[in-house]
């Protein structure tokens, strides 16, 4: 796999704060597809009571998700507001920078725990036909 790298944050959404939210991570995953075309897959899901939210991206390498959080990162602070983060997992092996970014978004946006999973065994298949 390399250095396949894949990242899921999960917050809590905010009471009342849910419909706002939803628009501001469609403007979000917009600006990600325009703006990072190195990421594999971004996607955002919530929970069936819109309780929680779950952000979920792909990365080919290290090197797109440092890029993904310089890029992105100045989208984060709007949206605070309206989330509790309680976790973000890294599959993968992320840089030093990178989780020291993560760190810094874990903070900004909530109490979350930064979890790193490394790689004991698998594959993958993105990119193949």
């Amino acid at each position: 796999m390399g250095d396949f790298i894949a990242y899921l944050d999960t917050s809590e959404v905010l009471p009342g704060r849910l419909e706002e939210l939803k628009t501001a991570m469609a403007k979000l995953a917009e600006f990600v597809e325009e703006n990072e075309p190195r990421i594999i897959s971004y996607s955002v899901h919530f929970a069936e009571d819109g309780s929680e939210m779950s952000v979920l991206h792909f990365h080919k390498d290290v090197e797109s998700l440092k890029f993904h959080m310089d890029v992105a990162g100045a989208k984060f602070p709007p949206i605070a507001p309206l989330i509790r983060m309680k976790s973000i997992e890294i599959f993968g092996h992320p840089s030093e920078e990178v989780l020291a970014q993560s760190k810094a978004k874990a903070k900004l946006l909530g109490s979350a725990t930064v979890i790193v999973r490394e790689l004991h065994a698998g594959f993958a298949r993105f990119g193949r036909d």
